[in-house]
């Protein structure tokens, strides 16, 4: 594989410089001759076939929320062998997200810190690109509240996303724990928690009856809960009857990378410092949902080895980010092959 090379060369860039100019040319994969190339040259495995959530997936391997946010470039991901693509995060309206310079790669440790602040083009947009795409995989539409709307609304902000993309997407992933918006996380706890999944299930469950289907969400969790935090948090997903469980999104912990360069500055931090911990967190939350909720692992995957651990620790399915900005697509071919 070449990867070694283009990402010497995509890593004297800055890091979202490096991300867009990456979606600009996967972007051009929509061409179907192009596609083909791209399938060609990889020489993507097919995967095994597995049913989550009542979805069949060609194979477990994911790419995570944040990496194709606008849903430019889903025709180019899927041919790099992914088994389901997950675009987003997308807020009602467009929003600039927070001031650059907002990505940090720490090299050494294989990290990446971010304070994007759910950049994006705004659902309409979204939902634009999905309906061009000329995808027929698992797609899963990620939504969040915009930075400007008060918490105390932030439900709103969910339930207009939800209206919007109920009928292009196979699953729905509901943010509530990016760092990077401000107080989002308080959305995780008590009763602002049982408030938001309950009207999401009750507006789920008109949208099924509209469209005549059902799509089903899921919540993205922080790996920072505590372990009460966490007790709490798998007690409310199954009294919601949630359909499954990210675990998980960035950490705001730094203990892994002390010293490296970047490792103060503010943001969710990635990649394989987070490793160890998400897996906890997938064991932790597998023994208390007992198989009640599939539970989707990310964070740290970077190898077939962490990939199994945290199957092996109840994850059902497996999504990456990170792990593909410092290793390639021969990362994905691996875990395809791989995890079954």
């Amino acid at each position: 594989m070449f990867y070694p090379l283009i990402r010497k060369a995509l890593f004297t860039l800055p890091p979202e410089t490096a991300h867009n100019f990456t979606i600009s040319i996967l972007r051009l994969a929509h061409h179907p001759l192009l596609n083909y190339v791209i399938k060609a040259l990889l020489a993507c495995p097919q995967g095994t076939e597995k049913t989550v959530m009542g979805i069949r997936f060609k194979n477990a391997i994911g790419l995570a929320a944040g990496v194709d946010k606008d849903g430019e470039a889903i025709a180019g991901f899927a041919a790099l062998g992914f088994g389901f693509i997950e675009v987003g995060t997308v807020t009602p309206l467009a929003q600039d997200g927070n001031a650059k310079p907002r990505q940090f790669r720490l090299v050494e440790a294989e990290g990446i810190i971010n304070r994007n602040g759910f950049n994006n083009k705004g659902i309409d947009h979204l939902i634009e690109n999905v309906k061009k795409a000329r995808f027929n995989g698992v797609l899963g539409i990620n939504i969040g509240k915009n930075k400007i709307t008060p918490l105390e609304k932030g439900k709103d902000d969910y339930i207009f996303c939800l209206n919007k993309a109920y009928n292009y997407a196979d699953y729905i992933t509901v943010n509530i724990s990016s760092p990077n918006t401000p107080d989002l996380r308080q959305l995780q706890y008590g009763d602002a928690l049982d408030d938001l999944l309950q009207s999401i299930k009750a507006r789920q469950l008109v949208l099924s009856q509209q469209y005549n289907k059902y799509v089903p969400i899921v919540v993205k969790i922080a790996p920072d809960l505590s372990e009460q935090e966490l007790v709490q948090m798998a007690d409310t997903l199954r009294r919601h009857k949630m359909d499954g469980v990210i675990a998980t999104n960035t950490t705001i912990t730094r203990d892994n990378i002390k010293g490296l360069k970047y490792s103060q500055e503010m943001g969710g931090l990635s990649g394989k410092p987070l490793q160890h911990k998400s897996t906890d967190i997938i064991r932790r939350l597998h023994q208390e949902l007992q198989g009640e909720l599939p539970i989707i692992g990310s964070g740290g995957i970077n190898s077939v080895q962490n990939a199994q651990e945290k199957m092996a620790a109840g994850a059902s399915l497996l999504q990456l980010y990170s792990g593909l900005v410092y290793h390639g697509p021969k990362l994905v071919k691996d875990l395809v092959n791989a995890i079954r």
